[in-house]
């Protein structure tokens, strides 16, 4: 009988999530240059995906829990294999196939992935990757996926031992020592809480740096009141958190979804215009992304004055050098967008502004934290968790960058990438940002209960970035604080785009 692992509260709770409106399934698509071999393909993928022991197991769950344990009549032909796309085979059949593979569940009975190749019109491959995130979060899964490229298209297959017996890199869970030595309704609830709580207490905004020294140093907890104290009033924040603003990109979720992806933006662009108005990529990313949710709703006829809505960002609380470790370790934080302003550089410093304190809080240790325990709570009590989490929010937002050049899969040049994080709950909007090559590449998942022509929202993302590319262009110091110049200017854009200038 081959040993079982338990599986961690934290990825016991993403299991748990799975919901037919909603699964918990991560979405990648990869385009490549030209046709791709499919027995090189399997080749790459049994060499270099087989070595995390994860993707050859399944979950077994017993009275005393859920248990990884290996999958007896693991094939490989069942996990990479080659669809059809009807034609003309573009890419709208090409995002509807996306759309239906994100529909539909993957197999428990088998290690819960999938890599499914199509050729489209063009003479080029696709592969739509799909892996649970009991597996691993996006953040992980990135190392991953990026493990199975080559830097030329010659590069030679790593063979090695066979994967049966390669020993898989480390996949550590951190939940288990809490699961298997922790009892009772104090220890279950509140010990998770505690390092995250102490993080908040001192060292004024160096949390980050103070969170890892307890994660090394645990058994140095010892003031528990202060740390209660500390918990429950930010739990408090969140359970009285309002919900945000009422759009028609808020609803009850249906098993159908959307996909839909811009054109790519030149990542040098971006960083220049960012050096003009003082603001990160990630600011001016979030922000180009607001105004074109704002965009849409205008478009739709919707009242958008004072409008704001939530998007769930998660962050990486992974230490330095745990890049092959799988998985689940992040956080959520609560990201408001502003949509009630009609003036990007409005929206573009509210959002850096938020960011800033986001990033000063410990927001994201204390949701991964209410995800470990949900995880070795009842059910009901995961309920009311995964309800307190997704109630608040609209969107889940990510942003990732991948790689600075040009990568291969199986012989061929990667042209461009795309990868979208589940929504949890009622949640019906995932909007995915992605860097690759020098580019960087907008991509939307719809709920078509919610948002039925995501390509629109898609295509006016880089609309919107042209608006803060014109200001930075053309504006001096002074211009930019003055709300009338810059509207006049906006004006002028949106006449040679024939665009509103509202939008």
């Amino acid at each position: 009988m081959s040993a079982r692992e338990r599986v961690s509260s934290v990825d016991t709770a993403w299991l748990r999530m799975d919901r037919p409106e909603n699964l918990m399934q991560i979405v990648g698509v990869m385009v490549c240059k030209g046709r791709i071999d499919d027995e090189r393909l399997r080749r790459t993928v049994t060499d270099r995906l087989l070595r995390y022991r994860r993707f050859r197991q399944v979950i077994q769950e017993d009275p005393d829990g859920l248990w990884w344990i290996d999958d007896t009549d693991f094939a490989i032909a069942t996990h990479v294999r080659r669809s059809l796309l009807p034609p003309p085979s573009g890419k709208t059949e090409l995002q509807e196939f996306v759309a239906e593979l994100a529909s539909a569940p993957l197999n428990p009975a088998r290690p819960r992935w999938e890599f499914n190749v199509v050729e489209t019109a063009d003479g080029n491959s696709a592969i739509v990757i799909r892996i649970h995130h009991v597996i691993a979060d996006g953040i992980a899964l990135i190392g991953v996926i990026h493990s199975l490229t080559d830097g030329r298209a010659d590069a030679p297959l790593q063979t090695g031992q066979p994967a049966a017996e390669a020993g898989a890199p480390p996949t550590p869970n951190r939940g288990n020592a809490i699961d298997d030595t922790r009892s009772g309704i104090w220890r279950t609830v509140f010990e998770p809480l505690v390092d995250l709580a102490q993080a908040s207490l001192s060292l004024g905004g160096n949390l980050w740096g103070q969170y890892q020294g307890l994660r090394r140093d645990p058994a140095g907890l010892r003031d528990y009141t202060s740390v209660a104290r500390a918990v429950a009033e930010e739990i408090g924040r969140l359970a009285l958190m309002p919900s945000d603003t009422p759009t028609r990109l808020k609803g009850t979720a249906c098993t159908i979804k959307r996909v839909a992806w811009s054109e790519p933006l030149p990542l040098a662009e971006i960083k220049a215009v960012g050096q003009v108005l003082s603001c990160s990529v990630n600011d001016l990313l979030l922000a180009a992304a607001a105004g074109a949710l704002r965009s849409y709703l205008v478009h739709k006829g919707d009242a958008v004055e004072g409008a704001e809505i939530r998007a769930m960002v998660p962050v990486n609380l992974r230490r330095t050098g745990d890049g092959e470790e799988l998985g689940n370790h992040f956080g959520l934080v609560a990201l408001e967008l502003p949509l009630g302003s009609d003036n990007p550089l409005v929206r573009l410093y509210a959002t850096r502004a938020r960011m800033a304190a986001l990033k000063a809080s410990y927001q994201a240790m204390l949701t991964f934290a209410l995800l470990g325990a949900a995880g070795m709570a009842p059910r009901f009590i995961e309920e009311q968790i995964l309800r307190l989490l997704t109630s608040k929010a609209t969107a889940v937002m990510t942003n990732v960058p991948g790689s600075a050049e040009a990568r291969f899969l199986a012989g061929c040049q990667i042209e461009q990438q795309l990868a979208w994080v589940p929504q949890a709950g009622d949640i019906g909007v995932g909007v995915s940002i992605l860097s690759y090559n020098g580019r960087v590449q907008f991509g939307l998942i719809t709920d078509r209960n919610m948002v039925d022509d995501p390509q629109w929202i898609a295509d006016q993302f880089g609309r919107e970035f042209d608006k803060l590319l014109w200001l930075a262009l053309l504006e001096t110091p002074e211009r930019l604080t003055d709300p009338l110049l810059v509207a006049d200017d906006l004006n002028a854009l949106s006449k040679r785009h024939d665009a509103p200038a509202a939008s």
